[in-house]
């Protein structure tokens, strides 16, 4: 296959946007486009390399899978290794166990289907996930692993439809990623199944190389520049990715592969000696700058800033060069590792890896890093939150003294927390539902025949700006005219980050706080001007002072909140004996 530099720095053009957009710079808030360069490029390089193989019969699967581990594992194997100390001394319990299993992921390359397990609610931020980017290797090394064989059937027995075959599975793919954004957002992101059709793009235009050779054409390649760099300038976070809008970008890609021959204006830029080096170390750059950035985030107290961010950049690329250097380069060249080296040590690295990752999973973060042997660790995990659905019932018992209906997300677990902490749970009969909200209360008759036998109904958990129809009304109007008493619960929020703390000896953490966010803030005083006072509790009124800070910790130096949302053993114990979640009328029928 002919050398062509433009397509390194083609490379370049993908890297550092990605590199700029992960460490905030707003300029470049399409630069995620770059993934979606990189999948086309792999997706021509690699048809490429396996068609002129067959042609000239010397094509090997086994070869060719030898060849996309020498490229794919040693410089990742290697940046995982150097995460793990780092990840053992800076993280909570709970994001370490996260990082444990997207070590074992990222080995076996589905952290892309990890992650789309594990999204949602109770999803870490991605600025915490050191190995958040090897989705996208994930989605390349299922393509590696299919395509060839795919390639094969095909050109044996189909040869003449080959490219007919191509363009179908790169429209059903599209198709199902224009459906997929509206119904199934996160799949639709990481699953190969709607991103292959960026691959397949690539193919396509390799079977276009192919046949007719790259053109020469300025008008077609600048267009092709063009598109890629309004993608990067003009896209953000509210664009519905991938959908028709990446045909943008990524058409630029087959435009610029296709007609940048060497002698049009876009090949000798991209040609460039700096674009061109940039696009050699371009994978181990992409590799080393998720850990980076993700790591000095979770070291530092408050957001790193730009002018911070901008030397890790820097720093990534001279890891990059190192990496690029003494760990991808010798361990391409079969005269220098061997196959049965090579072989032997990847498979011992990956199982180490694999060891600490599952252990950190299993063991729930190693607790004992961080809280005392006199702490609970039960309680100071995730799992302490998820205990009350044992609640979920549909009838109260026909002798409790109060009947308490606690509807909501795990926002509304964590007050039932407090209340179990709080109170004595023998007098009180409670019913805790995730399926409803504030409207489906008073619509559903499940909901409103728990609503009337209930003396308290609690809402937690809430977006209460997006309730519809005036429903907070209603639910209050019917509560007076029963005669209970119905309250919705405020938003909580302990920081942006609460890793700090491990830096800190654990005799020495006496009520320490983080800066509340504005958008906290922001969300409590909407909250307040949405709801009645008498009905609303306000957690954040017993956590912050005049100075919008937050308590982390209690006097004791245990942490209140296990993830920044919800509450530990300690929190609740903390909350319950600072604020009143029980009215008085309901306190009293406890004793009655």
């Amino acid at each position: 296959m002919k050398y062509r530099p433009e397509i390194d720095g083609l490379r370049a053009l993908a890297v550092i946007p990605v590199i700029l957009v992960h460490a905030g710079f707003d300029l470049f808030s399409g630069g995620f486009i770059g993934v979606d360069v990189f999948f086309v490029i792999s997706g021509y390089l690699i048809t490429t390399i396996i068609i002129e193989d067959i042609e000239k019969k010397k094509f090997s699967v086994i070869n060719f899978y030898e060849r996309r581990a020498r490229r794919i594992l040693p410089a990742l194997f290697f940046v995982m290794l150097v995460c793990i100390p780092f990840a053992w001394a800076w993280m909570l319990p709970d994001p370490l166990e996260n990082f444990g299993q997207s070590l074992v992921a990222s080995v076996l390359f589905v952290n892309n289907i990890l992650l789309v397990i594990t999204s949602g609610y109770w999803e870490l931020e991605s600025q915490f996930k050191p190995l958040l980017h090897t989705w996208s290797l994930g989605v390349e090394e299922q393509y590696y692993l299919f395509f060839p064989l795919f390639l094969m059937f095909i050109w044996h027995f189909a040869k003449k439809y080959l490219l007919i075959i191509i363009i179908a599975i790169t429209v059903i793919s599209l198709a199902l990623s224009e459906y997929g954004w509206r119904e199934y957002p996160n799949a639709n992101f990481y699953l190969i199944i709607t991103r292959a059709w960026e691959l397949f793009m690539g193919a396509f235009t390799a079977l276009r190389v192919r046949r007719y050779g790259v053109k020469a054409n300025n008008f077609l390649s600048t267009l092709g520049l063009l598109a890629i760099l309004l993608s990067i300038l003009g896209f953000n976070e509210n664009t519905p990715f991938p959908s028709i809008y990446a045909l943008v970008p990524v058409s630029g890609v087959v435009l610029i592969i296709l007609y940048a021959d060497t002698n049009t204006f876009v090949a000798r830029w991209l040609s460039l000696k700096l674009l061109v080096g940039i696009g050699l170390v371009s994978y181990s750059a992409y590799l080393w700058h998720q850990p980076l950035l993700s790591f000095a985030k979770i070291y530092s107290e408050k957001t790193p800033t730009l002018l911070i961010n901008f030397f890790l950049i820097l720093l990534t690329f001279f890891f990059a060069i190192l990496s690029w250097h003494y760990v991808e380069k010798p361990f391409r060249k079969r005269e220098v590792v061997s196959r049965v080296f090579f072989s032997y040590s990847m498979i011992i690295v990956a199982i180490t890896i694999i060891i600490f990752g599952y252990s950190a999973h299993k063991n729930n973060g190693f607790m004992y890093r961080v809280f005392d042997d006199a702490s609970k660790p039960a309680e100071m995990h995730i799992s302490y939150n998820m205990r009350n659905f044992a609640f979920k019932r549909e009838t109260y018992k026909e002798s409790s003294n109060v009947r308490l209906l606690v509807i909501g997300n795990s926002s509304a677990r964590d007050i039932i927390n407090v209340i179990r902490e709080t109170y004595d749970m023998d007098k009180i009969d409670l019913i805790y539902r995730d399926d409803m909200d504030i409207c489906l209360t008073l619509k559903t008759e499940l909901g409103k025949r728990l609503f009337i036998e209930s003396n308290l109904v609690i809402y937690a958990g809430v977006d209460y700006n997006l309730t519809k129809e005036n429903c907070i009304n209603k639910v209050i109007e019917k509560s007076n005219e029963i005669h209970n008493q119905v309250y919705f619960v405020g938003i909580k929020n302990f920081g942006d980050n609460l890793n700090w703390i491990t830096r800190i000896e654990k005799n020495n953490r006496a009520l320490l706080r983080n800066k509340l966010p504005k958008k906290t803030i922001k969300a409590e005083e909407l909250d307040k001007s949405l709801i009645p006072k008498n009905n609303y509790i306000s957690i954040l009124d017993v956590l912050v002072d005049e100075n919008n800070t937050i308590i982390i910790t209690d006097k004791q130096g245990r942490l209140i909140s296990p993830d920044r949302h919800h509450l530990t053993y300690y929190g609740a114990i903390y909350v319950g004996k600072n604020l009143r979640i029980l009215p008085s009328e309901v306190i009293n029928k406890l004793y009655e």
